[in-house]
């Protein structure tokens, strides 16, 4: 290593250690989750397709483990486990994660909040945002483009909507997993009637059924095959698919919906004027999304309390970070002129804690850094 570049390795180390003691002066206590973690979290809640991201191993027991590739899970895991579950408690952290990446070291810093239990979330998100902006000024980059989305406006809107059950979960999933929606969109409208496959049967024993019933028909079916899964997947994926199947057949996702879902992922650019034009096309369509709308000028106004110029966020309906935990607000910060690598980015994960465990929901919000990334920012 050079001189230059070990004076900046030692720089940057230095800027997350005063992070650390940012953030435990605004209350976060610096968590340390082992770097070795049960895989089935991160494959449950990502899917197989992480599988070929992690680095992985099996204890004697046979548990399949892998060195962690972020640390908002293993942080959560360690509050679960703890006497303040259920309880507000805030958490900071800074550590080596591991992900295979291609070209790109594999192995990298994060630092991070997380924020479990608050019940006040608009105050929460905003914190979370001025928190993050803290952090990229710690590092010298003060000029930022700042991004963000809400998935539950988009979810509130899917509600409203007179769709098949299934219909709203594939969208919902869609628009948290970053696939291309409007591409889904248009095939979703196409006819699907005249189509036939070999489990002609099986669909047509669903048709009108709602989600429990098609997991109650697969379990049996599968039963009495004598297996669990198929393909790797599950009962509970199987009968969502089958029931996917069987709605499609009874006909095309109504143009009216296509073309209100479609306005709606138009919308973008300040807070305040997409927040108008969110009232204006529920007005239009005869929707209530007035919970959702005033939780998202809630937060607005606590981002403007914090000091931030709210003229300078970029707000788009359409945004996702492409994580189908998240539940409602999302953002990333980026270095002006880096339209594709983030510096901050994260969101709000109020149904993450039940996956993992909790009995009862728990709000979630947090943000992860990318320490490498930030440095880099801070030099360019």
């Amino acid at each position: 290593m050079s001189q230059t570049s070990a004076a900046t390795a030692t720089g940057s180390a230095a800027q997350a250690e005063a992070l650390l003691q940012t953030f435990a002066r605004a209350g976060y206590t610096h968590a340390r989750p082992p770097i070795l973690q049960p895989a089935e979290p991160f494959l449950d809640l990502s899917g197989e397709d992480i599988r070929k991201s992690l680095y992985l191993t099996t204890d004697a027991t046979g548990e399949e483990l892998c060195l962690r590739p972020d640390l908002t899970i293993p942080v959560a895991r360690e509050y679960l486990a703890s006497k303040r579950a259920g309880a507000p408690a805030g958490f900071s952290y800074l550590g080596p994660v591991f992900r295979f990446r291609g070209g790109t070291a594999s192995e990298f810093n994060q630092a991070g909040v997380e924020s479990f239990g608050r019940q006040d979330r608009a105050a929460a998100d905003a914190e979370m945002l001025a928190l993050g902006v803290e952090a990229a000024a710690a590092f010298g980059v003060a000029s930022l483009d700042i991004r963000t989305g809400d998935v539950a406006l988009f979810a509130a809107l899917i509600d409203a909507l007179d769709l098949y059950p299934v219909w709203k979960r594939r969208l919902i999933k869609d628009f948290n997993r970053k696939i291309s929606l409007a591409q889904d969109l248009q095939r979703l409208t196409l006819e699907t009637g005249k189509t036939r496959n070999e489990y002609e049967g099986v669909l047509a024993a669903l048709a009108g059924s709602d989600r429990k019933a098609a997991l109650a028909l697969v379990t049996d079916l599968m039963s009495i095959a004598g297996t669990s899964n198929v393909g790797g997947r599950t009962v509970s994926e199987i009968a969502d698919r089958f029931l996917e199947q069987s709605t499609l057949k009874g006909g095309a996702l109504p143009r009216d919906a296509l073309q209100l879902i479609e306005r709606f992922l138009g919308i973008a650019g300040e807070p305040d004027d997409a927040a108008s034009q969110l009232r204006t096309l529920a007005s239009d369509a005869k929707l209530d999304l007035n919970a959702a709308i005033d939780q998202f000028e809630s937060r607005t106004g606590f981002m403007a309390a914090r000091g931030i110029d709210t003229k300078t966020i970029r707000f788009s309906t359409a945004f996702g970070r492409g994580l189908d935990y998240y539940t409602g607000f999302e953002f990333e910060l980026h270095a002006k002129g880096n339209s594709t690598e983030p510096l901050v980015g994260g969101g709000r994960y109020d149904g993450l804690l039940t996956r993992l465990g909790a009995r009862a929901p728990i709000p979630a919000v947090g943000f992860s850094i990318w320490i490498e990334a930030l440095s880099q920012g801070s030099a360019a």
